[in-house]
């Protein structure tokens, strides 16, 4: 269940983060089941890119994690964002990211959007 919590939140934050930047966007063309369905796709990659690569990032990068009091997470909600735009360009279900400070700007939104969203939702989750 929690999988699911987590897929549904992200997915919304995703959604959010395309409606307010500019520079990222989904590349889903046609009507809404299509763009529900990229939605979708994306929100399944970037999940199981914070599930797994992200711990790894956070343990190789805990000194800049000290070193910035916590800062660095946005370089790291950052480079998620991208990773998961390089992966989902090899299919037909793409996140497009027009650079860094976009990147950045997505995640911080991500972020606000998921934390506040697990606020809301009640659960086991927390």
């Amino acid at each position: 269940m929690s999988i699911l919590i987590r897929l549904v939140v992200n997915g919304l934050a995703i959604w959010l983060t395309t409606l307010l930047i500019d520079g990222i966007e989904l590349t889903a063309t046609g009507d809404t089941a299509q763009e529900l369905l990229v939605l979708a796709v994306v929100t399944l990659i970037f999940t199981l890119v914070n599930m797994v690569v992200r711990p790894v990032v956070k343990l190789l990068s805990l000194p800049l994690y000290i070193l910035t009091l916590g800062l660095f997470s946005l370089v790291v909600n950052a480079l998620m964002l991208m990773l998961t735009g390089w992966l989902t360009q090899f299919t037909d279900y793409g996140l497009l990211v027009d650079g860094f400070w976009n990147a950045v700007l997505g995640g911080l939104i991500i972020a606000l959007a998921s934390w506040l969203l697990h606020l809301l939702i009640p659960g086991e989750h927390r």
